[in-house]
Formats: structure tokens, sequence, C-alpha cells
């Protein structure tokens, strides 16, 4: 069984739909189904149970969550990580949108660079 230890240190086994519950609450009003969050969660639980080790840290959990959650949904990835790593200025959210940008650039330049190999 994984064990997820929170930051008051008490362990509760992992839930997938804990996992659901709290992307569920970034991507209200986002064209996100009830199939896509439950493939995220799969993503996620398979994510941290590839750890191997028995108990895993709630920040390791949400570390988890982020990358398909901006994969799924770049708004929704936003309100998540805004509460996750705690923004607290107009700044934390520029700069996290200027990654995403940064990132979005490369991965349109990858795919110029893939379609001009093929």
């Amino acid at each position: 069984m994984l064990a997820v230890v929170k930051r008051s240190g008490v362990s509760e086994p992992f839930s997938r739909q804990k996992v659901v519950g709290g992307v569920r609450r970034a991507c209200q009003g986002r064209p996100v189904d009830e199939d896509d969050l439950q493939q995220l969660a799969h993503r996620v639980e398979e994510t941290v149970r590839a750890r191997g080790a028995a108990e895993i840290p709630s920040h390791e959990v949400g570390l988890a969550i982020l990358g398909p959650l901006r994969d799924l949904d770049e708004v929704a990835y936003l309100r998540f990580a805004s509460v996750y790593r705690s923004f607290s200025s107009i700044e934390d959210f520029e700069k996290e949108i200027a990654d995403l940008r940064t990132a979005a650039a490369g991965e349109a330049a990858d795919d110029a660079a893939g379609n001009r190999d093929g």
C-alpha cells in the first residue's frame, strides 16, 4: 500500500480520488471532462508508485500532478500551481506564464523540426 505523508506528518493511503478532487477544482469552467481527470489521476498514481517507496511526501504528489495538468490545460495548471506553490504576487504569475510560453515555443520548434525531418 502506498502512503502519502502530509505536511503535518500524518500518513494516509494514497487516494486517486483526492487527486481528482484537487485537480477538478483547478479545472472548473475549463473544457476538461471526467475522463480527462481520471486519466490524469492514473498518470499521477503511476508516477508516484514508480518511485518504489512505501511512503511519499504530499509535496511529491503535487509535483507529479503539475506536468500532466500542464499538458491537459494551461489555465487549470496555473490555478493549481498558484495554490500549490503559494504564489503571493502578480510577479509569481508572470514568471509562470513566461515559463509556459517558453516551453510552448520550444515544443512548437521541436514539432517544426520534426516535420522537416519526416
